[in-house]
């Protein structure tokens, strides 16, 4: 029997971000020389971004040295899982205050009624109330100083579903082609809450808080200190636009950045378990809430750092 093939021929897409084929980061920028971990031992997850760290219980006394060595790790793999972390809020807020000041969001109390920690805040998905995180953003680009990282411990979880994604934006500004890069190299993004928290408060509210937290500006490629590394800084949840193009114009470069940053080879994906604890660099990737588990329950305690004002490519 004769087998017939298809006659039409596909032409090789021209859209440089529709081309398939290898698309290979690195994980660190050439100035930074790899170096071995001793103080504990990580697995990676996926080629760029993820990685489980195992030898260590977390809490506020861990050593300098050990400390040194998870900055390093930050830097490398953008998001840290830590399996088996039986700790109470105490030890986990002890963690995380060794990064930096802690902070509060400032509109959980709308969402999150009768916390009592100024910092620690319990995440309870259920029946009543679904996951509405299934988006990807960075936490609080519409703040002057966005968050610097955050610590998530899974307190219950579902038995299926309810996991969590990243994806590297280091990696994605990185493979993309150098006349995009061009174009965006100098461009600013504004970033607000009105279009996301703001839909789910009272009037008052958003009227008593807007000049609190007013409209931000912050560059569309931002440059991480530490390392020199540069990021793409625009997500989907908060960013408006783009600041000094046309709205054609901003559309479609967001459009094209969103499609860009959520290819799977930029992603790592975490199934949790009970006292599994992902710390990552809300500076470096964004991250997505899968909401697959309604109406089973899922449970998370989380605790945010301080982050820094933006900066851009000098």
């Amino acid at each position: 029997m004769a087998v017939l093939f298809p006659t039409t021929i596909h032409p090789i897409p021209t859209d440089p971000l529709a081309a398939y084929g290898p698309l290979v980061a690195r994980r660190n920028p050439e100035s930074v020389e790899p170096e071995p971990y001793t103080n504990f031992s990580v697995k990676k997850i996926a080629p760029t971004i993820g990685a489980e760290i195992s030898g260590l219980r977390l809490g506020g006394d861990l050593s300098d040295e050990v400390m040194h060595d998870l900055r390093r790790a930050l830097l490398e793999w953008k998001v840290l899982f830590f399996r088996d972390q039986d700790i109470d809020r105490a030890e986990h807020r002890a963690f995380a205050e060794r990064w930096g000041a802690l902070e509060q969001h400032p509109f959980f109390k709308f969402f999150q009624p009768g916390q009592t920690d100024a910092d620690v805040t319990t995440l309870a998905k259920d029946a009543m109330v679904g996951g509405v995180e299934n988006n990807w953003h960075n936490d609080v680009t519409w703040h002057e100083f966005p968050s610097f990282a955050a610590v998530l411990r899974a307190v219950e979880v579902p038995e299926v579903g309810g996991d969590t994604l990243w994806a590297d934006t280091a990696a994605a500004y990185e493979l993309l082609p150098q006349e995009i890069k061009d174009r965006i190299d100098p461009l600013v993004a504004e970033h607000d809450w009105i279009n996301s928290f703001g839909k789910s408060m009272p009037a008052e509210s958003v009227e008593a808080l807007r000049p609190q937290f007013p409209a931000v500006q912050h560059p569309v490629v931002r440059v991480i200190p530490e390392s020199g590394r540069r990021v793409l800084f625009v997500n989907m949840t908060f960013t408006q636009r783009i600041v000094g193009v046309s709205e054609d114009e901003s559309n479609e470069l967001l459009t094209l950045l969103y499609r860009h940053i959520n290819r799977p080879e930029f992603q790592v994906r975490l199934k949790w378990e009970p006292n599994t604890v992902a710390f990552w660099d809300n500076r470096a990737c964004q991250h997505y809430a899968a909401s697959d588990y309604f109406p089973e329950r899922r449970v998370m305690d989380r605790i945010s750092i301080v982050g820094d004002r933006p900066v851009g490519i000098v």
